[in-house]
């Protein structure tokens, strides 16, 4: 049977109702970075429009040069600003930067990146190509939970986190909030929405 990555790696599930703290291995990832309203901007689209393709282009690469077959993961997506009340209360998505990505095996290297990149190339219809690229990201310790409804409604789980669970946990913030899409957004009413909700922390040094 293929791997599906999802059901291997334990940080791929996460409590509903609740905060709990893990240790995210290191992964590597297709990315690209943008600015602004995932509603209102083209650029969002356009990564997703992209990202998509490439994921799949470097499945059946691996499929069929390598005999390793695998399941596509989820959309994936880092988000940050300089005011980190945008996310919480105020929750002004045209101040928000991010980074749309996708995890991919271990074992893929440049130069299928590079080969998978010009096979959608040749098909057209990836209009962010040039901006995405193949990286590792080590969050390390992390907090996250599993958050049921539409992304809107993200903001008092946010602020509880920030505000509450991290300082009674003597944790901080490190790395940028990160969010796993388990459900797909185009089939799943937005109150079933899934979507695991993860702030890399460290230990915060006693005073």
């Amino acid at each position: 049977m293929k791997p599906d990555f999802k059901k291997q790696i334990s940080t791929y599930t996460a409590p509903r109702g609740r905060f709990e703290l893990v240790t995210v291995p290191v992964l590597q990832f297709l990315m690209i970075d943008g600015h602004g309203d995932p509603n209102a901007s083209d650029a969002y689209r356009d990564a997703v429009t992209t990202i998509y393709p490439v994921a799949y282009a470097l499945k059946f690469l691996s499929k069929g040069d390598l005999g390793r077959d695998y399941t596509v993961m989820p959309l994936e997506a880092l988000w940050w600003s300089e005011d980190m009340a945008s996310f919480t209360s105020a929750r002004d998505a045209s101040q928000w930067d991010w980074t749309v990505m996708i995890m991919v095996p271990e074992w893929t290297t440049p130069d299928q990146f590079g080969t998978a990149r010009r096979t959608v190339a040749r098909k057209g219809g990836a209009p962010a190509l040039d901006a995405l690229r193949l990286e590792t990201l080590d969050e390390g310790l992390a907090v996250q939970t599993l958050h049921v409804g539409a992304y809107h409604t993200e903001g008092p789980v946010l602020a509880a986190l920030h505000g509450e669970f991290l300082p009674s946990h003597a944790l901080r913030e490190t790395g940028k909030h990160h969010e796993v899409y388990l459900s797909d957004a185009r089939r799943t009413a937005p109150e079933k929405l899934r979507t695991i909700l993860r702030q890399p922390v460290v230990r915060a040094t006693p005073r």
